[in-house]
Parts: structure tokens; C-alpha cells; sequence
């Protein structure tokens, strides 16, 4: 077998992989396909998941199946506006038995850890999660600790309430691969979610392995990116910054802050990962399209005029995608491992190039 067959079954396999994945998923949550679809590329792209939407989406329920289903350990954190930052990363305890401190690790120390309501503590406990975000390492009382590889953080804020919550840190939201907006289902899921809830909840089947799933994310770092689609993603990213220089002057006023070079980054490796589920071996405009709204929405801060005629994100997100125009389908690769060699435009990112993005 050459190497460009065992690079084409190592793609296969992923994506057959994890719509096995998704197909069991599925058996418990009803719709939700786009946040499914998006849970699986922040999975292969090795990002945290910021989900927002109003109770009763299945926000939580999502994140504990898909732990179950990867087969990975699981932490779940209630934040409470009376959390301390120890009761997430741990903390050392006395032993007046041995006369010697022990290290108590706290529910970070897990593959898959759910963030529950995470605007309800204040910044304080957030900042917890820093470090462990970006470098997937707690510091106790001067000694470092690993936590689990594959190691993702899942994080869930409801936009309705806001007394009692507290704004994420700016430095917080940026270490999010994606900010998920969880809508209503369509009147047909929900009567499908209401037929469900008068039966027993189904046995969720473990379809993957953490091994497996490390495998798979290797997998996405064969997917060619043209050179000319990082320039997309990089203008796209440059235009929430210095939107004038797009022609879109109407909305600088507007920006305060646009995207971190973490934008562009996650962008591109995310869509990796979706070009990988969609079954191609290359991306293309239409996955960053598609993608840039989740990976770029929270790296946008407001100005006071932009938050006083109540601008949203999106909104200069859909202006921003018409604005900066995609590179043309005839001028990017098609199909590098077909033709055994991608063409001189092209480059395939390897997963160092990604190092900064969690």
C-alpha cells in the first residue's frame, strides 16, 4: 500500500468513525444537527466548545452523551457565584496522620469536562481555567500536573438571565475554538423530544476509543489547505480588526476589538476537520464560510456604539463574509492525493502549526 492509499483509509475511516459516532448521538438527541456536526469538528480540531442558548436545549444532556459515547472520563463542574478556583483545579490538603501535604486534583482532571453554567461564577473562578485551557496543565502549590489527553473543555451560559452571571474574561473566550448558538428545535423535533421523554432513555453505546479518536484527529492533519484559503481566513479575521480596509468603513465605528490571530488559526484547522466529514481530502471557501460565524463571533468585542444600536456579531459577521471575497474554485487544488503530489499553491498545515489554538 503507498503512502497516499494509507492516508486516503486513515481519512475513511475517520470520517466513518465519527458519523458512527454522530448516528449514536443522534438516538439521543433529537435535531441539533449543526451543533452536533460542530461538537465532532471541535472534537477532530482538539478545540474547547463555548455552547449558548436557553435552558432546555439539550446543552448538557449533549455534552454527557458524547462523553459516553468516546468512551472518555467525565467532569462536570456546576459554576455557582460561591465556587473558589480550587474547587476546579484541585488544591493541596494537610494530613496531620502522615504530617505532610497531599494534592487533591479537582474535575478538570478528566478527558471531557462539562462547564455548566459557566457565567455564573465570577472571574475569578474563570481565570481558573486559563491555564488549563492553553497549556492543558494545572499548577498546585508549585508542582505541575498533566491532565488527560485528549483533554476538551465544553462550556455552557444561558444569554437570557443577567443577574447573577458574570461576563467571561476576553482572555477566556478567546481560548474557545467555537461559540455555538443552540436555537429552538423545529416544531416536528420537538414533538419528537416530547414522544421521547415518555420512554426510557436509550443505552448509549461506546462507538469510539480515546486512542481511536487521537488517531482520527491525526487524521485531519493529511487535509491540503491552500495557501490562498489561509489568506481568506486571515482577511476575514483582518476585517473584524481594521474593517476599513475591506470597504466596510460603516462598521468601524462599530468594533471595538476584532479576532486574535487564534481566529484565523482555529478557522483554518476546524475546517480540516469538517472538510475531513464531508468527505473531501482538501478544503474549500464554502467549509470556512460556513464555519467562520461559530469561530469568530466571541473574539469580537462591541464598541459602546455598536452595543447601543444593538449590533450583534453575526450581523457584521454576515456583512464581513460578503465583503471579503473567497478565492476562486478554478485557482485551489482539487484532489492532491489523486494526483499524488498537491500543486504548487498548496500546503498541508501539520498539528504544530496549530499549537496555539486551545
Amino acid at each position: 500500500m503507498t503512502d497516499i492509499e494509507a492516508v486516503g483509509r486513515a481519512r475513511n475511516e475517520a470520517r466513518s468513525a465519527m458519523q458512527q459516532a454522530l448516528d449514536e448521538l443522534g438516538r439521543v438527541i433529537v435535531g441539533q444537527d449543526a451543533m452536533l456536526e460542530r461538537l465532532l469538528v471541535g472534537l477532530l480540531a482538539g478545540g474547547h466548545v463555548l455552547l449558548e442558548g436557553v435552558p432546555g436545549l439539550a446543552k448538557t444532556l449533549t455534552v454527557k452523551t458524547l462523553a459516553a459515547v468516546l468512551g472518555g472520563s467525565f467532569g462536570r463542574i456546576q459554576f455557582t457565584p460561591d465556587l473558589v478556583p480550587a474547587d476546579l483545579v484541585g488544591t493541596r490538603i494537610w494530613r496531620p496522620d502522615t504530617g505532610r501535604f497531599d494534592t487533591e486534583l479537582g474535575p478538570v482532571f478528566n478527558n471531557f469536562v462539562l462547564a455548566d453554567e459557566i457565567n455564573r461564577a465570577p472571574a475569578k473562578v474563570q481565570s481558573a481555567l486559563l491555564e488549563v485551557m492553553q497549556e492543558e496543565q494545572v499548577t498546585i502549590g508549585g508542582t505541575t500536573h498533566r491532565v488527560p489527553t485528549p483533554f476538551i473543555v465544553m462550556a455552557t451560559q444561558n444569554p437570557i438571565e443577567s443577574e447573577g452571571t458574570y461576563p467571561l474574561p476576553e482572555a477566556q473566550v478567546d481560548r474557545f475554538l467555537m461559540k455555538i448558538i443552540v436555537d429552538y428545535p423545529s416544531t416536528g423535533e420537538e414533538a419528537a423530544v416530547v414522544g421521547r421523554s415518555l420512554e426510557l432513555p436509550p443505552a448509549i453505546r461506546e462507538c469510539l476509543t480515546l486512542a481511536d479518536l487521537r488517531r482520527h484527529a491525526e487524521a485531519v492533519s493529511t487535509v491540503a489547505v491552500h495557501r490562498e484559503l489561509i489568506g481568506y481566513a486571515v482577511a476575514l479575521a483582518d476585517a473584524t480588526r481594521h474593517p476599513e480596509r475591506h470597504g466596510l468603513d460603516q462598521l468601524a465605528p462599530l468594533i471595538e476589538f476584532g479576532s486574535s490571530p487564534r481566529g484565523p488559526i482555529g478557522l483554518v484547522q476546524a475546517a480540516r476537520a469538517l472538510a475531513l466529514l464531508r468527505g473531501r481530502t482538501h478544503i474549500d471557501p464554502r467549509d470556512i464560510r460556513d464555519l467562520a460565524p461559530d469561530i469568530l463571533r466571541h473574539r469580537i468585542v462591541l464598541s459602546y456604539d455598536g452595543l447601543s444600536e444593538g449590533v450583534t456579531a453575526d450581523a457584521l459577521l454576515e456583512q464581513i463574509l460578503e465583503a471579503v471575497a473567497a478565492p476562486g474554485a478554478e485557482r485551489l487544488i482539487r484532489d492532491p492525493a489523486v494526483s499524488g503530489e498537491a500543486d504548487a499553491g498548496a500546503t498541508v498545515l501539520r498539528g504544530s502549526d496549530s499549537a496555539g489554538l486551545a
